[in-house]
């Protein structure tokens, strides 16, 4: 450059007094204890919280808890034109869902904990147009007046000219060549430019970095002079993350692989800057089978509704069972963990970035499902009641009348079966709560008049009226089903299975198919939980009532 530059420096920024030094004070070291980590997450408020954006959120949760460190929430919305009406409140309201919750950064819209903010780029400007400024006085940034018919051009000689790579660099940088007298002129005629760093890469070396979870990479040396900030004055994510980053002393910056690319302009600008280059880690993605050829693809926003976190909770998934699935999936020794420590706090697994997979997982649904009925079997009564109560008032106020119009009923209903070293793994989420308990709610039960085809529909009409004789609902579990046992013989059926299995021909059936008659009178299903249970919590009258529908009978 044949100019002074510190004299460009004050012709572009007049009004940037400060200086890089004024925010190293302004910013400085965390002081935490050696080897914590400092980790971001940093979406643009440009829609709903992705399932594959919160995979990466919690990567970076994962990597601060476990060395005692610092996560934080950066919000970056210098592209305009993506931002949505209210984009901050849709994503901060999806990590609320989730009860994740970090160190620090943005907590709402227009709201923010910690001392290394503002934590919206929006708000940075004077923190970038700082740094800008001192890039220019050290010769590695200038003003650039292109138009982008000009760009479009350049792109065209370069292609003639069989360049291995195109953008601007090098000989085909014109502005990089201006004179200071030409630049004054052009911002003097209000002519709009871009500021640009200047590359010192060379295209026939190489940069060697390591990637914590893909090992050591290497890749052609950066030589794109990247736009640092737009026309506007608005920085680009490649200039602002990088300011960002390093004052709010960002150790490890793990994001989306998508980023890889571009960690040699990112190094470049870094060292061009004087900061120190952070530790990457680049998350495969989040990916799924695609039903229409089998292939594995990334989870869509236009074709997959699960790409919304939304997705989970309006269809009453925990959050415990999802936080475990996603667990799954960012280690693989997370489930043999669990195992041996089946009621520990996810965050206090030994999460390693290195243990995790370079190549995309595979989101399953059906896996989610067998995990989150193993979540919910566990839960204490109470527990669940709550959950289901929350998540019907919100989707299904029809159901949460009738769910909570009596709290101990639905609360001993629920415990069915539950808190034992066995329970009940039947339920996944908690929109199956109504159909799966439908028959203890007048509103929902459903009579159903099919019997399995071993029996007949005169010795169901004799077995409950016999039964019906001899029921009696203050009676204890043993005397219960005692009085079912009582009605094998004479009904021509045996009380002992293992009887039946010997002499099939000597008898109708045995007690578990007496059982099976009973239970579907009362529930109108061949499956449910403790039957015992079950006529206890109905009360005499509707089971009895229930017992004298049974007349219908068909195969």
């Amino acid at each position: 450059m044949n100019y002074d530059c510190k004299k460009l420096a004050n012709l572009l920024f007049p009004d940037v007094t400060k200086t890089v030094e004024d925010l190293e004070i302004q910013y400085p070291e965390r002081g935490l204890k050696e080897g914590a980590r400092v980790t971001r997450f940093a979406p643009s408020p440009t829609g709903y919280l992705h399932i594959g954006a919160f995979y990466t959120a919690l990567v970076n949760l994962l990597t601060a808890k476990a060395s005692g460190g610092v996560s934080y929430l950066r919000i970056e919305d210098t592209d305009k034109k993506r931002e949505v009406v209210d984009g901050v409140s849709a994503i901060v309201d999806g990590f609320r869902e989730f009860g994740v919750e970090f160190s620090e950064g943005v907590t709402g819209f227009g709201a923010e904990s910690g001392n290394y903010g503002p934590y919206t780029q929006s708000l940075r400007a004077e923190i970038y147009h700082i740094v800008a400024k001192a890039l220019v006085e050290k010769g590695l940034a200038y003003p650039c007046f292109c138009t982008s018919d000009e760009l479009t051009e350049l792109r065209s000689v370069q292609e003639k000219d069989g360049a291995l790579i195109t953008g601007y660099f090098g000989k085909y940088a014109k502005c990089r060549d201006l004179t200071f007298e030409q630049i004054e002129e052009n911002i003097k005629s209000g002519k709009p430019y871009v500021l640009r760093f200047y590359s010192e890469g060379d295209e026939t070396k190489r940069i060697m970095f390591e990637d914590m979870i893909r090992g050591k990479i290497e890749m052609p040396e950066n030589v794109i002079d990247e736009v640092l900030l737009k026309s506007d004055g608005i920085p680009t994510y490649h200039f602002a993350h990088i300011c960002d980053d390093h004052f709010m002393r960002t150790t490890h910056v793990i994001r989306a692989e998508e980023w890889l690319s571009s960690v040699p302009k990112h190094i470049a600008i870094f060292k061009a800057c004087g900061f120190k280059v952070p530790k990457y880690a680049h998350v495969s993605q989040v990916m799924k089978l695609d039903e229409e050829d089998g292939n594995k693809r990334k989870i869509s926003k236009r074709k997959d509704p699960e790409a919304a976190v939304s997705y989970f909770f309006e269809a009453g998934f925990p959050k415990e069972s999802i936080l475990e699935y996603l667990l799954t999936l960012i280690n693989s020794n997370f489930e043999d963990w669990r195992r041996a420590n089946p009621t520990a706090d996810i965050y206090s697994f030994p999460f390693n970035l290195k243990k995790m997979s370079p190549s995309g997982c595979l989101f399953d649904l059906v896996k989610l499902n067998d995990i989150s009925k193993n979540v919910i079997s566990v839960m204490k009564a109470d527990t669940v009641y709550s959950l289901i109560s929350e998540w019907a008032q919100k989707y299904d106020a029809d159901f949460f009348n009738v769910f909570t119009r009596d709290k101990d009923f639905s609360t001993e209903m629920v415990n069915i079966d539950r808190e034992s070293a066995k329970p009940r793994k039947d339920i996944a989420k908690w929109e199956e709560v109504k159909e799966y308990y439908s028959y203890m709610f007048n509103e929902y039960y459903v009579p159903n008049f099919d019997l399995p085809e071993n029996i007949a529909a005169d010795d169901a009409e004799a077995i409950l009226a016999e039964y019906i004789k001899v029921y009696d609902n203050n009676d204890d579990k043993d005397t219960w089903f005692s009085k079912i046992k009582s009605l094998c013989e004479p009904l021509g059926f045996t009380p002992n299975v293992k009887e039946y299995k010997k002499n099939p021909e000597q008898f109708k059936g045995h007690v578990g198919d007496v059982s099976t008659v009973i239970r579907l009178a009362v529930t109108g299903r061949k499956n449910t939980p403790d039957l015992y249970t079950i006529m206890k919590l109905l009360g005499k009258d509707e089971v009895i009532k229930r017992l004298k529908e049974k007349n219908k009978w068909k195969k």
